[in-house]
């Protein structure tokens, strides 16, 4: 049995644990879609704003998924393959999918509070100091664990006599150059989708097809600065040909709106 198949039957059982299991709960708990978020009814432009359905997405799906491609590899080396498949599809369907659904739930319906917030409310004072504690302790070990990968992922390799060994850091350095690019693109795409109301699916698709070539630049010239000069290049080409409309459609609407305004004062 290849991985292929491994990868289309796991994939069918979290599409059938999401459907069957995740309607059960929603039914369960009272989930109304027509009921409005704390987002809406508390708007104020820095805590509580709307976010697209697509975007909110994408935020818990890189929070959930994180860990994924690093704790995956390492537990799949210690205890085997099977395990690992077992736990990510009954362990993720039945206890990290019902854990991550319920807390935000829970947060949703108490005015976007976090979860300690709302273990005071619902159970007492001691029990919000208690879980707080275990929170603050565990995002320690995290930070500590994420801090180190990274610091490994910027490390550079050296030879004998203390210079650079660039071919045996070529791997890291082109895997920090995805990172800062990655973080680059993030910022920049929030920026044009919520304040200059860049459409959602040209950028998205524009964006990708940006950060690929980009990537592909990065991976293939032989040329370590020129990799980095020419991925760049592509990876902002594609970021601002994705608000070229937006830019466009801005434009149009101020010309148009002054062209207006001066007729208008003609005609009296």
């Amino acid at each position: 049995m290849n991985a292929a198949l491994f990868l289309i039957i796991g994939c069918a059982v979290l599409v059938v644990g999401y459907i069957f299991y995740g309607g059960w709960l929603a039914k369960k708990w009272g989930v109304d879609n027509s009921r409005p978020t704390p987002a809406h009814t508390m708007e104020d432009g820095k805590d509580y704003c709307p976010a697209k359905a697509p975007v909110l997405m994408g935020h818990h799906f890189s929070s959930i998924a994180g860990a994924g491609p690093i704790n995956g590899p390492i537990q799949a080396a210690v205890f085997g393959w099977v395990p690992v498949m077992l736990w990510v599809l009954i362990g993720g369907i039945f206890f990290g999918g019902v854990h991550d659904f319920g807390a935000l739930f829970a947060s949703i319906r108490h005015k976007g509070e976090s979860i300690g917030e709302v273990i005071g409310d619902a159970i007492g004072a001691k029990a919000k100091k208690l879980f707080i504690t275990f929170a603050y302790l565990t995002l320690i070990l995290v930070v500590a664990a994420f801090a180190s990968i990274v610091a490994n992922t910027f490390k550079a390799t050296y030879t004998a006599d203390g210079a650079v060994d660039y071919a045996a850091s070529a791997a890291n350095a082109s895997t920090a150059i995805i990172s800062i690019m990655f973080i680059l693109m993030a910022i920049i795409f929030g920026f044009f989708v919520y304040r200059r109301n860049a459409p959602l699916g040209i950028s998205t698709v524009i964006g990708v097809i940006g950060i690929a070539r980009g990537l592909c630049l990065i991976r293939d010239t032989p040329n370590q600065s020129m990799n980095l000069s020419r991925g760049l290049v592509h990876l902002f080409g594609g970021i601002l040909a994705v608000n070229l409309v937006t830019f466009l459609r801005g434009l149009g609407a101020t010309v148009g709106g002054d062209v207006q305004t001066y007729i208008a004062n003609i005609i009296g």
